[in-house]
């Protein structure tokens, strides 16, 4: 590694221009640095990443182009951004002259109080520069068309915002702020930006003291996968972090702190997407967002889950990877993989093992994985099956943890399922596939008696528990009419196909 292991070791981040040192403890985010370097436009409302009242601007690799991402500063290490760049509200625009997003917050009545705006105002930067969004601007949707609006008429998308929060209820003149935007400006340099490659990654060896208890703290960011394996062989307490989207809230909620963390949410052998004829792999530090956009579609199933994974700027950071190495009972992905059949591809410096994920779980937030080992890779056996669906029972909508998820995927051959793969999250100490009524579908006609048959069996699957989510009961009962649910819809599909066709 390039970097010195020393007190001294400089971390360089340039903010809104302006190179800047950071030289806090390893465990200080994003947000207190910012705010330590006077740019209170960042604020803190939950400390855990639901609020969006952190948001910031990253450049971030998009190819050989960059792509603003907005995330949430309040679970970023301030370290993870050594050598990169970052834009705050400040760094948009002033009061002399306001950045168009701004400008059409202030038009459109879109702040209230305040607090959240420039929360609001970078994730809808992130959206503004989206290379994606192209459509021409059009009038407006009215109220009772925009209940599920995905994209306004200028293609905006509006589950950007999913992640910020307004206390105020300012909902719709912040959405109308939104879809009044136009595209860039040719003279806008941060529109330009996009067209030159990212900051590039740095190797990162920090070794500072935390100021309250004087336990010196390390941050490494190795260079290459083999640096990372070699050092998870030679130190037992070294902790690997990905997007930090689950360490983060430990950090700020439970005080907790790290002798070592070693960044690994950028290595280039992890960030893979490869499809054969065989099966598509997933490199593990693939963020959601990049594999929402990389696999295009190719696997329905996640298609249908990332929707309904926390918020765009938790999918920003989250990984594929750590979304299992988490080994929680809850987490989003899993129910979706165990349905795919999924193998884990686990490497070390001895050895490479694949596990199908299945077997990876042994108790609650245990799992196969070995000291020394790291996930790299998430393999989805081809082909797929074509009737997919993936249900998430929360108490709201979108950006909260699943009481219940559901993944399902069955093959259908004349009528009679060949078929049938469902895994399950949040009824037992781990995910887990539905066995017996996976047993209980095959081989039977696809219709409503075999669906009611398989439900009364799904009702039994797992040990529901009573928690501050959900009671047993209501679990039992989302599992059993979830496979109703699931006929429904597709027969619902199917008849929409059948009416394109006439």
């Amino acid at each position: 590694m390039t970097a010195k292991t020393t007190q001294d070791s400089q971390c360089l981040i340039t903010v809104n221009g302006t190179v800047r040192d950071f030289t806090g403890p390893t465990h200080t985010n994003a947000l207190d640095f910012l705010r330590g370097e006077g740019l209170t436009s960042c604020k803190e409302g939950c400390a855990e990443g639901e609020c969006g009242a952190c948001s910031i601007l990253v450049a971030r690799a998009d190819g050989d182009d960059t792509r603003w991402t907005a995330l949430n500063a309040c679970l970023l290490p301030a370290a993870a951004l050594d050598g990169q760049e970052v834009i705050t509200a400040e760094g948009l625009g002033d009061r002399t002259d306001l950045h168009p997003v701004q400008q059409q917050m202030v038009e459109r009545g879109g702040s209230q109080c305040g607090y959240c705006t420039p929360g609001f105002v970078c994730s809808m930067a992130a959206e503004y520069y989206r290379p994606e969004r192209a459509a021409p601007i059009g009038t407006l949707p009215g109220i009772e068309d925009a209940g599920d609006q995905h994209c306004g008429p200028n293609g905006f998308d509006l589950h950007a915002l999913s992640g910020n929060l307004c206390r105020c209820t300012g909902y719709r003149p912040i959405r109308d702020a939104a879809f009044a935007l136009g595209t860039p400006a040719v003279d806008d340099a941060l529109a330009a930006r996009r067209d030159r490659p990212a900051p590039t990654v740095v190797t990162t060896d920090l070794s500072r003291a935390d100021t309250p208890t004087g336990q010196l703290g390390r941050y490494r960011r190795p260079g290459t996968l083999e640096e990372a394996l070699q050092i998870l062989s030679e130190e037992s307490e070294v902790l690997p972090l990905a997007g930090g989207t689950d360490w983060g809230v430990e950090v700020n909620i439970k005080g907790a702190r790290a002798r070592s963390l070693l960044a690994i949410d950028r290595l280039s052998e992890l960030r893979q997407l490869d499809v054969t004829d065989t099966h598509i792999e997933i490199g593990a530090a693939c963020t959601l967002s990049e594999l929402e956009r990389g696999l295009q579609g190719r696997i329905p199933l996640l298609g249908k889950l990332f929707g309904q994974f926390a918020s765009r700027l938790i999918r920003n950071s989250a990984t594929i990877g750590g979304n299992l190495g988490t080994g929680s009972p809850i987490g989003d992905t899993p129910p979706a993989l165990l349905a795919l059949e999924a193998e884990l591809v686990l490497g070390s410096v001895a050895r490479q093992r694949v596990v199908p994920l299945a077997d990876y779980f042994t108790g609650y937030r245990q799992t196969v994985r070995q000291p020394g080992e790291l996930i790299t890779s998430i393999r989805v056996p081809l082909p797929l099956s074509e009737l997919t669906s993936f249900q998430k029972i929360a108490k709201r909508r979108f950006d909260d943890i699943s009481s219940v998820a559901i993944g399902c995927a069955l093959a259908v051959e004349d009528g009679i399922i060949t078929k049938a793969r469902i895994g399950l999250g949040g009824v037992a100490a781990t995910p887990l596939r539905a066995t017996a009524t996976e047993k209980m579908l095959e081989g039977r006609a696809w219709d409503l008696e075999t669906i009611r048959a398989a439900a009364r069996v799904m009702g039994e699957e797992g040990t529901p528990m009573d928690d501050h989510r959900a009671s047993a009961e209501y679990r039992r009962a989302m599992l059993a009419s979830s496979l109703e649910r699931f006929f429904a819809t597709q027969l619902q599909e199917t008849n929409r196909l059948k009416g394109e066709g006439k």
